[in-house]
């Protein structure tokens, strides 16, 4: 049994402040996460000028601006990454942070064992290569692709010199928040199965803690949630993030639900070895029943306690030789 992997997403919510960035490590750390987890970017070498913002950060943020406006209010330096990583190494929490161009994923190449490679790079040929390049452990997000397309960046890593055994794939629906309805937990189920060897997650962008922890019960090896100091804040994931104590208690559920999964071996607990002999019964005389005696099913009943003749052996004691006296109430 092997715990859940869990990424506590700091992404974008520090909104360019370095100091809010260290709050949310202390966060994830206090909630027992694994990992936090930020983005690496350089505005200019990610988005045109012109492009317009997604339909959920336009409603998040309220503010009417190009995508590459937003982005430059967010963007942290790579010095800030630098302080980052190294406060992460003091409270004792892996540092993460998804690069979404080759010059940032370079960069963080120095910082990190793990690369997280964001839905919206699945079908970037190029940048995964890139990435395997680097010859390191890699988790891949699959919001808004297809089965098909999932195949072809699995195919890219792995041609690149990525082993299946080193490739975690997340299924996720990249809106924000996902309605229940969208998110489609058994897709994450296809996935296990369409590529053996790989290893199976879940980045949730839904509000609450339910579906990442049934995604746990599923077979999520890794999951993967948004988190905040304060969802009133303004920003583009704030609102489908988790506050702290939201966080705290999710981390809780999963820890139990890794518990609760077990080995798959059935068999009886100690705790139950305990109350077997209660709980269980025994083959009882229903009469006087004198030795040598033909022993027929309705001089028997079964009650407890099970430290007698077990039940399971009705069909050997009838029809045997009574080889002494038995007493009405007797066990056999």
């Amino acid at each position: 049994m092997s715990n859940t992997f869990i990424i506590a997403e700091a992404g974008v919510n520090h909104n360019g402040d370095i100091n809010l960035a260290k709050k949310l490590i202390d966060v994830a750390f206090d909630a027992g996460v694994d990992a936090v987890k930020f983005q690496t970017w350089k505005t200019e070498l990610l988005v045109t000028e012109d492009a317009r913002m997604a339909n959920y950060q336009i409603e998040n943020t309220q503010r009417e601006e190009t995508q590459f406006q937003m982005l430059k209010r967010l963007e942290l330096s790579y010095s800030d990454f630098i302080l980052l990583k190294e406060y992460c190494d003091e409270k004792n929490i892996i540092f993460m942070s998804t690069p979404d161009e080759e010059q940032s994923a370079t960069f963080l190449n120095n910082l990190q064992s793990i690369f997280k490679i964001g839905s919206g790079e699945l079908t970037n040929i190029p940048f995964l290569r890139h990435i395997a390049c680097f010859g390191k452990p890699v988790i891949l997000s699959t919001g808004m692709g297809y089965l098909s397309e999932v195949e072809n960046a699995i195919l890219t890593l792995s041609e690149a010199g990525i082993p299946l055994s080193d490739i975690t794939v997340l299924h996720a629906t990249t809106d924000y928040p996902t309605s229940p309805s969208d998110v489609n937990l058994r897709a994450m189920t296809t996935i296990e199965n369409a590529f053996p060897g790989v290893t199976i997650g879940y980045s949730d962008h839904t509000l609450g803690i339910e579906i990442p922890i049934a995604a746990v019960a599923l077979g999520a090896k890794v999951i993967e949630k948004h988190f905040t100091l304060d969802k009133t804040m303004q920003g583009p994931d704030h609102k489908a993030s988790l506050e702290p104590s939201e966080l705290a208690n999710m981390v809780s559920a999963i820890r139990n639900i890794d518990r609760a999964l077990g080995d798959g071996w059935k068999i009886p607990t100690k705790a139950e070895k305990l109350n077997r002999n209660i709980v269980r019964k025994s083959i009882i005389a229903r009469i006087n029943i004198p030795i040598g005696t033909l022993i027929s099913a309705d001089m028997l009943e079964i009650k407890r306690p099970g430290n007698g003749i077990s039940a399971a052996r009705w069909d050997e004691v009838v029809g045997s030789i009574a080889k002494k006296n038995y007493r009405e109430g007797e066990l056999i």
